[in-house]
């Protein structure tokens, strides 16, 4: 069992990455009901949460059949961080976690996401804030450093650990590599066997397959994984790499009434979490990944995405279901790149 502070995962766990855009409620879900065993909310602006902000303020919203939760808090203000903290304390998830990895510029001009790692002493002061202020575990993720010339998660994995922090999640990438280039974990490997290293480290970059988590998991040692893009529209990785591990077998890819499946679940909840307009439009983003690999889909995806009425959406689906009957998807391929589109830390 992996252990942080008072919530106990199993051996190696999967956690589902924070996505902008992406985890929220509906998603975070589907993937919960596939085996992701710790979740995250997007991460939340400690100013937009001080100002009230709506979007901010809904973001916070997590629920019992989630749990692990964890919700993700950026900023660069000593003040605003503590005080957002003791508004997530509020709401009662299982661990509050600190983005220090997002690297797109809007968040990085602000002084917050990676932009903190050129300056770990700040990232100390504002992680001690963030843990002086909660009673909630307190967990970060964030990146190897700004660039190749500062690598300095090793020193920053053992001050953070030293101002309290229970976990520790590590993207093999630099700020400035943005999400280009292949992920190092090797940096990350090293935090983990550093004998003064005590909390659970998680390793997190380019995980696309089971193959590669067992591989990554033998090689670097790490205590469990991160999951972020691969499990967009594809939310069956987490329990097809808790199969490979303990098997060394594959399960077969879902099928289409399975993919049909997951995509009414996470419209119906989306629809009822965020209203009719808002739940469908947001919906309309996830179909090209759900139905990736289905010879002339086309058709069938413009009207997905034209479409504004569950009802109607429910009966494309079902033609979908029709049309493809007996269907054999062929082994999964991934193009990460294609992804690019969330903040991922």
């Amino acid at each position: 069992m992996v252990k942080i502070d008072n919530i106990t995962l199993p051996d190696f766990p999967l956690l589902l990455a924070p996505m902008e855009d992406v985890s929220d409620p509906p998603f975070r879900a589907v993937c919960k009901a596939n085996g992701a065993d710790l979740l995250y909310t997007e991460f939340i602006s400690s100013e937009g949460l001080i100002r009230d902000a709506i979007k901010s303020r809904q973001k916070l919203d997590i629920f019992d059949s989630e749990r692990p939760v964890g919700i993700q808090i950026f900023g660069g203000d000593e003040e605003a961080m503590a005080m957002s903290a003791k508004i997530v304390d509020t709401v009662n998830p299982d661990l509050l976690d600190i983005n220090f990895g997002c690297p797109v510029k809007k968040v990085v001009t602000k002084g917050a996401g990676a932009a903190v790692l050129k300056d770990i002493d700040l990232m100390v002061r504002l992680t001690k804030a963030v843990v002086t202020s909660t009673s909630l575990p307190v967990t970060v993720k964030t990146r190897l450093g700004w660039d190749d010339a500062s690598i300095n998660i090793g020193e920053v994995a053992e001050r953070l650990q030293d101002v309290g922090i229970r976990a520790l999640s590590i993207h093999g990438r630099t700020r400035c590599q943005l999400y280009k280039g292949e992920a190092n974990w090797e940096p990350i490997a090293r935090v983990k066997n550093n004998p003064r290293i005590q909390i659970p480290i998680f390793g997190n970059g380019d995980i696309d397959s089971p193959e590669k988590a067992l591989e990554y998991k033998n090689r670097y040692g790490v205590d469990g994984i991160m999951i972020g893009r691969a499990a967009i529209g594809y939310p069956w990785i987490f329990n097809e790499i808790k199969h490979f591990v303990k098997t060394g077998e594959h399960l077969p890819p879902p099928t289409v009434q399975q993919r049909v499946d997951v995509i009414r679940q996470h419209l119906h909840r989306s629809v009822e979490w965020k209203g009719i307009k808002a739940g469908v439009n947001e919906m309309r983003r996830h179909y090209t990944n759900y139905l990736r690999g289905l010879p002339n889909i086309k058709e069938f995806r413009l009207r997905l995405v034209t479409i504004s009425e569950v009802e109607q959406i429910d009966d494309v689906l079902n033609e979908v279901e029709k049309y493809y009957d007996g269907y054999q998807f062929a082994p999964r391929k991934v193009n990460m790149d294609s992804m690019a589109y969330t903040c991922e830390p």
